[in-house]
């Protein structure tokens, strides 16, 4: 058996391939290039998207040859793959805009930095030179409409119903796999378990137009939680690769939160670990639980891969600062970071009563609360104890001339906002 085969199926990352005894002689016997493929919908990749394309950077290790396609063509059309209802098409302009932010985050992933490094390419260049007719005679002649209806992906959808647009974008993804074929040698396709028909498409039609080329495909399963939850969310929406929609600190405690349930498998699903490792840090899972060794170092692996080591440094900084209450060294910046989802509210004021300030913000349920919890010490104004109950907020309790952060014990925090 090959050992990158092996690798990955220890980690829980194969679903389903096409042929394990080729696929094995291919990984053997060459540099095999392959690819996997994102659509441009929104600006940024989130973490939903990741492990497909940390799969094929593990075979980058392994010394084979990515080709990252971003779908500059066929985002303009929407994948249906078990989709509820059709995307809503977004302009050319939009998509080129958005093409640009996931090649950054592509960058970050893969090494692109010599003749055998990573490719990157816009399926745009190739499917938008194809007329309505070439499309029809050179290619819709050999896709079988009985074959097409049959697909789990489109079957899901004829009840609810689906445009010829997007009926059709699983042959675009197949014209992909037979380009790439035939222009770059590449023999493999990688995806999602979502994306089993159009890989298998594209196998079909390049058989069908080329003859043999020894041509495979391998999905991905679904990640998701132990108690069943959906991956990737969090109160506030998706978890996203672009630091602008989901900061590095943001991105940071989203990875050392996760369950104990939870963290020895996304150590294989999402770090380059090595399996003796992960056994370790399983071992302190079972043994010593209240360490958190194996979250702490999901979160740093995943955060420097993604944003680098400067990114991972300052949310540690962040984080060990929110655990001591010491946030005297933030910046005003990396405040604004921390307490993004904190509760808030905006006072025009510059002089506050702070009982009656804690009382207004529920911070404490009542002025006679409010007043013990001040004489006991349980109130900090930026990080500094404050015992006075008669304390007003001044011009010099503001950061930045911005906001003040009140605490109450050792984790109730709320964000006094000036306009």
């Amino acid at each position: 058996m090959n050992a990158l085969i092996d690798d990955l199926k220890y980690r829980g990352i194969i679903y389903q391939m096409t042929d394990e005894e080729n696929i094995s002689k291919l990984l053997d016997n060459e540099q095999l290039s392959l690819y996997c493929g994102a659509d441009p919908t929104a600006e940024s990749l989130h973490i939903g998207h990741l492990v497909p394309f940390l799969t094929m950077r593990r075979f980058q290790e392994y010394g084979h040859r990515p080709i990252v396609l971003i779908g500059g063509g066929t985002g303009m059309i929407g994948d249906p793959s078990f989709k509820s209802e059709e995307r809503s098409l977004q302009t050319e302009v939009q998509i080129d805009q958005n093409v640009q932010g996931i090649k950054r985050q592509m960058e970050q992933i893969f090494d692109f930095s010599d003749e055998n490094g990573a490719i990157m390419v816009n399926n745009k260049n190739w499917l938008q030179d194809i007329s309505l007719i070439s499309f029809l005679r050179d290619y819709g002649k050999h896709v079988s409409l009985n074959y097409m209806l049959g697909k789990d992906a489109i079957q899901s959808r004829l009840e609810s119903g689906i445009s010829y647009t997007e009926f059709t974008y699983t042959i675009l993804q197949a014209i992909d796999f037979g380009h790439l074929n035939k222009y770059y040698n590449c023999k493999m396709q990688i995806g999602g378990s979502d994306q089993w028909g159009n890989i298998t498409s594209g196998l079909d039609l390049m058989r069908r137009m080329y003859g043999d080329t020894q041509a495979e495909g391998i999905t991905i399963p679904l990640v998701t939680k132990a108690d069943g939850k959906k991956f990737g969310k969090t109160e506030s929406g998706n978890v996203w690769l672009d630091r602008n929609l989901t900061s590095p600190y943001e991105f940071y405690q989203f990875w050392i939160n996760q369950s104990d349930a939870d963290v020895v498998k996304f150590l294989k699903l999402f770090t380059f670990l090595k399996k003796e490792e992960i056994e370790t840090l399983e071992s302190s899972l079972q043994n010593e639980p209240h360490l958190r060794r194996a979250q702490r170092r999901l979160a740093e692996e995943i955060t420097e891969f993604i944003h680098g080591k400067e990114a991972l440094l300052e949310a540690q900084k962040i984080s060990e600062a929110l655990f001591s209450g010491d946030i005297k060294e933030l910046s005003s910046e990396q405040l604004k970071d921390a307490f993004k989802d904190v509760p808030s509210a905006t006072y025009r004021d510059s002089d506050l009563n702070l009982v009656k300030l804690l009382v207004d913000t529920e911070v404490s349920p009542s002025r006679r609360q409010a007043r013990e919890d001040i004489k006991n010490g349980a109130i900090y104004i930026n990080g500094e104890r404050q015992q006075e109950v008669n304390y007003e907020l001044t011009e010099k309790d503001k950061i930045d001339g911005e906001f003040t952060v009140i605490r109450r014990g050792k984790k109730k925090y709320h964000m006094i906002q000036y306009n």
